[in-house]
């Protein structure tokens, strides 16, 4: 492996998840912010922790109590008097469902004077749940939704209609109180009504299709979740203003200002990926196949949200999938790599961010006795590419923007 080239993807890696930090983002969506009465902060998703502390950093003690819920390991230190707690993601668990009732519990009470800071990112829709199915049938309904390769606006039209805060029944609990709500977009387009399962947002989903993906996907649900999917979610609120702020195209951006600073000629072919990741590894390797010895240095993006089908019972992300599936395309090509992480530091339920994997990763694979073919095939991703020294582990980032793939081509 060369270690120049893996040395150069760490730095892209981290200058783009520096870039797309949450802090100046909400700074800047509370300058000229007045509260009349009380404040109430509610926080969700995997840049919750960090998000709420850019909050209190501009307001401080303004902030008369709050709540924040994120990902286990993502809870960063105490936050004076926020009530800082962990759940289970991508599968809710217990403590999503406990931290969802404590929220409901704080914002209970309040007067047209007072407010909610409601600060949204990624993940939320499992952090922040209160089923109105038993908690084993949403959390059987939600792995389906995972394993069957729908992508994230089919899952979160399904779990909207199955839960008590989503799709703009947490804003409805919130009244009187006004809700100012900023959100930190993981969902290609920006969405608003579909980051998190937008609590806060009218949702824009109807009956009909969300019974259209129960079929696509052969769901199976109970007679109580299918009567769930003929009950209407609101279509409007009064009580909410929202801003949105950090995209994919951020971190696109800063990842083709990073390649340029270190002699690439960035080439974005998307923002708006939405995939099989191993087909866009397989799209990326093939790229580079073709500029490989061509003279250019060069660096082709892709940023966005690809999905994963299971077809085996192994362990890894979409990242993992995508790098590990460019590998054979790489095969002996000189001066080539492709790496794929999430802005969030964790990709799938592993500790990884992504994978990464170049020239020599296939022959180091074939070595050891494994085929890229075989390991997709499982779904194991993360284990093939720890044997060669090809995960990416940045740790929690604090953020959450979707993703970025990377391929990079010496000349």
């Amino acid at each position: 492996m060369s270690m120049t080239m893996r040395k150069q993807a760490e730095q892209i890696i981290a200058a783009s998840i520096r870039a797309v930090q949450p802090d100046d983002a909400v700074a800047r969506a509370l300058h000229g912010v007045s509260f009349p009465g009380r404040v109430v902060l509610v926080a969700a998703g995997k840049a919750a922790w960090q998000m709420t502390k850019a909050a209190l950093d501009c307001l401080g003690d303004r902030i008369d109590s709050g709540l924040v819920v994120t990902k286990y390991g993502h809870v960063m230190g105490p936050l004076g008097n926020i009530d800082c707690r962990e759940a289970g993601h991508p599968v809710p668990d217990e403590n999503s469902f406990r931290a969802a009732q404590a929220a409901l519990e704080l914002v209970s009470g309040l007067t047209p004077q007072d407010a909610v800071l409601f600060l949204l990112s990624g993940g939320g829709s499992a952090l922040f749940e209160k089923p109105l199915v038993p908690g084993d049938v949403l959390q059987d309904i939600t792995g389906q939704l995972l394993a069957c390769g729908a992508d994230i606006v089919e899952t979160n039209t399904i779990r909207k209609r199955l839960s008590a805060v989503k799709g703009g029944r947490f804003a409805q609990a919130c009244a009187p109180a006004k809700v100012f709500s900023i959100v930190l977009s993981d969902i290609l387009g920006d969405p608003l009504d579909m980051i998190a399962s937008g609590p806060a947002v009218p949702d824009t989903t109807t009956c009909a299709q969300a019974n259209a993906i129960a079929k696509k996907y052969n769901l199976r649900l109970t007679p109580e979740a299918e009567a769930l999917l003929q009950e209407e979610t609101p279509k409007a609120l009064t009580n909410v203003t929202t801003q949105i702020t950090g995209s994919v195209r951020q971190l696109c951006a800063a990842a083709a200002a990073a390649c340029e600073e270190l002699g690439y000629t960035p080439v974005l072919l998307t923002d708006m990926l939405c995939c099989q990741a191993k087909e866009a590894g397989s799209f990326l390797g093939a790229i580079l196949r073709t500029h490989c010895g061509g003279g250019k240095k060069l660096a082709f993006l892709a940023g966005g949200e690809t999905v994963v089908h299971l077809t085996g019972r192994g362990k890894g992300g979409r990242n993992q999938e995508l790098a590990l599936a460019a590998a054979t395309a790489l095969d002996a090509l000189p001066g080539v790599c492709v790496f794929s992480v999430g802005s969030d530091g964790t990709d799938g339920p592993t500790d990884a961010a992504g994978g990464y994997v170049d020239g020599q990763s296939n022959a180091k694979l074939a070595a050891k006795g494994l085929s890229v073919f075989s390991v997709l095939k499982e779904n194991d991703a993360y284990h093939a590419l720890q044997a060669i020294d090809g995960l990416i582990i940045t740790g929690p980032t604090g953020t959450n923007v979707n993703d970025v793939a990377v391929a990079l081509v010496e000349g």
